[in-house]
């Protein structure tokens, strides 16, 4: 049984990091992060079977890739946090020169980066690339991707999971992380999206609905429910209703934050607010 107690702990850690990597710079996007602190220490704490000593070619192992990359600040995090890098470096975020640029890149070699990520619309295509390169090697481990609901609005994320469907890509587990929220304000006001989950069970997808997505043992029950369903001649598609800014009282439930830095006294009372620490970079 996983230990929640230091899920919860490292949840927290995570979300110092992304407050204080966003604001030592001044820029990035903290609302999306904040909203996935727990379903990223869930995925690569709890899930992922997962080698730290990082390949490209990820054999034998399963494989993650971030569509909305703009959210790289949980990314980072939580690879630091999980033996990938140095914790130290994290203190570089969006500097000129370091591994760890606004949206995630590879040719800096930063380990546990796949692809360049940050063009929505495109991790949807290369996760089930990825997935059927798996079927075709005879590999049983698993895809999971993580796109926004916002993102959703770029039509080739449709063709990919029209073609997904229709090439029984069944190792694929894409979550969407449904937190309403997007750039220019709710998604509702930007483009409405009527009901995602009738659209993917429309294309031929299997659907599983986490609705508490930022409780870690819902997360936990809710994606082993999802791989349950892998390996039955469809793609899964998991919908993780967040918060946008969660953990951060000022930072929840608004577009605000979507890609704004907190100042000085912000930041205060953000860290005041996720007070546990395993030990600041």
């Amino acid at each position: 049984m996983p230990d929640i107690k230091a899920l919860t702990l490292l949840t927290t850690q995570v979300r110092r990091d992304i407050l204080r990597m966003v604001h030592k710079v001044n820029s990035g996007h903290p609302g999306g992060s904040l909203g996935c602190a727990e379903f990223f220490v869930v995925l690569y704490k709890v899930l992922m079977n997962h080698k730290k000593e990082f390949n490209m070619d990820g054999v034998g192992e399963d494989l993650f890739f971030l569509s909305n990359g703009h959210i790289s600040p949980v990314f980072y995090s939580v690879l630091a946090r999980t033996g990938y890098f140095d914790v130290e470096e994290l203190s570089t975020f969006r500097l000129i020169n370091s591994r760890l640029q606004g949206h995630p890149t590879t040719h800096e070699g930063l380990p546990g980066v796949r692809i360049a990520s940050g063009s929505l619309g495109q991790g949807m295509s290369v996760a089930i690339g990825a997935a059927q390169t798996k079927k075709l090697n005879n590999d049983p481990s698993l895809i999971y991707s993580l796109h926004g609901d916002g993102e959703l609005q770029e039509g080739q994320n449709w063709e990919a999971i029209m073609y997904a469907a229709g090439n029984k890509i069944d190792n694929l587990i894409a979550t969407v992380d449904l937190n309403g929220q997007q750039i220019d304000g709710a998604t509702d006001d930007v483009l409405p999206m009527g009901n995602i989950k009738e659209k993917f069970e429309a294309f031929g997808w299997v659907v599983v609905e986490i609705d508490e997505g930022n409780n870690i043992e819902a997360i936990i029950e809710g994606m082993n429910l999802a791989k349950s369903k892998t390996n039955q001649q469809k793609p899964v598609c998991v919908l993780l209703k967040t918060i946008m800014g969660n953990g951060v009282d000022f930072m929840m439930h608004t577009h605000a934050w979507h890609g704004k830095a907190p100042n000085d006294d912000q930041l205060a009372i953000g860290l005041a607010q996720n007070e546990e620490t395993l030990g600041d970079y």
